[in-house]
């Protein structure tokens, strides 16, 4: 176990104490009070470790800012949950709730809430999984515990993805759960997402004789319409249906407001099903797009959803709902590209992740730990 702790003003201060054999949800508002905006996430780590440390029954690794802690009994079968530790800068809207500290109200049935940063993306998410490591000492699976860093930034700084690189056979397993919030849902797999600038060309000229240049910005115009007129396919993979969407999300060009355009550019972002590589999805948007210039810029390959893994279907069959189709891009793709079927469950509305009205309810967090120590004790 390596050594990272926390050094503020100088001072190497002592990990926050979190109390993993209490109330999960409070556990919850404890771990939103540490602040843990991405790159900042050493104090939230050393509490994790320090907590993890305590449990006899595992053994824990640490790689920077990201945790990895596991039991070792033998049995025929080891899953994975995992979630991240960081969370978006808080909000700079006067009087938002959704910051930190993290703030308990009562919602109108009377039901407690906890707002805050990270309340759904996902501190309850994390809490679960701290819960149920201090709770399962003998779980009928093996269990993987993941808890890692900058996931709320450029991929490139992924911890989950360092921990893949420097320590892959930690990462074996089963079958693995990303404890993202999906309101207590299923969610199998995911889409993957590509991105392109598409360039048009034209000649500059003064724009009171304006015939005697070309101008960029209306030739995109054939690129727009072909977008807007565009109608996303939905595709069923393994049972589910994933609808995907091709949007123009940045545009640009123009120097003076006497010049007619000689330059410009839009950027291009298509929300591909797993039934694509990223590959596929490139040559979907070319055909499109004939003839223009494109040039691919990003790009991260989906997941399938991987309910056919009989643990996958045991644990769908505890959850006891309909699962659904995971829109957005999560590491479960990470989990995917290494082999290990994944899925999407955790507390909380996902549209309210980033909000400044973050918040989660204190019954959901509950329930998601119930129904994973409902799978992992059966």
């Amino acid at each position: 176990m390596t050594n990272h702790k926390h050094v503020k003003d100088g001072v190497v201060a002592a990990p926050a104490h979190l109390d993993l054999e209490g109330d999960v949800a409070e556990l919850t508002a404890r771990l939103m009070d540490i602040e843990s905006v991405s790159g900042g996430e050493a104090a939230i780590a050393d509490a994790v470790e320090a907590a993890l440390a305590r449990l006899p029954h595992l053994s824990v690794h640490r790689d920077g800012d990201s945790i990895i802690a596991r039991t070792e009994l033998g049995r025929a079968e080891r899953v994975i949950l995992a979630g991240h530790l960081d969370t978006v800068p808080l909000p700079t809207t006067p009087g938002s709730r959704g910051t930190v500290p993290s703030v308990w109200e009562k919602d109108d049935d009377g039901t407690d809430v906890l707002y805050g940063r990270g309340a759904t993306d996902m501190k309850g998410g994390v809490a679960v999984q701290l819960a149920l490591a201090a709770g399962l000492t003998a779980p009928n699976r093996d269990v993987t515990y993941v808890f890692y860093d900058h996931e709320e930034v450029e991929g490139y700084k992924s911890g989950l993805g360092r921990l893949f690189r420097n320590s892959p056979e930690l990462l074996d397993g089963d079958f693995a759960i990303l404890l993202e919030p999906t309101d207590g849902t299923v969610e199998g797999g995911c889409n993957g997402t590509i991105r392109f600038r598409v360039t048009t060309k034209g000649r500059a000229a003064h724009s009171a004789r304006a015939w005697m240049g070309e101008n960029a910005i209306h030739k995109m115009a054939d690129v727009l319409t072909r977008l807007s007129v565009h109608r996303p396919v939905t595709v069923n993979v393994d049972g589910l249906d994933f609808r995907e969407s091709l949007n123009a999300v940045k545009i640009g060009g123009g120097i003076a407001g006497n010049v007619i355009p000689d330059h410009c550019e839009a950027e291009i972002n298509y929300r591909f099903a797993p039934d694509k590589d990223p590959d596929g999805a490139e040559a979907y948007v070319r055909a499109l797009l004939p003839g223009y210039d494109l040039e691919r810029t990003d790009a991260a390959a989906g997941a399938r959803p991987g309910l056919n893994h009989p643990a996958a279907a045991a644990f769908v069959a505890t959850v006891g709902q309909k699962p659904k189709p995971k829109y957005g891009w999560t590491d479960v793709a990470r989990f995917s590209a290494a082999g290990v079927p994944a899925v999407n469950f955790g507390p909380g509305d996902a549209l309210l992740a980033h909000s400044d009205d973050e918040h989660v309810r204190a019954d959901a967090i509950r329930a998601c730990y119930g129904s994973l120590r409902e799978w992992l004790t059966a």
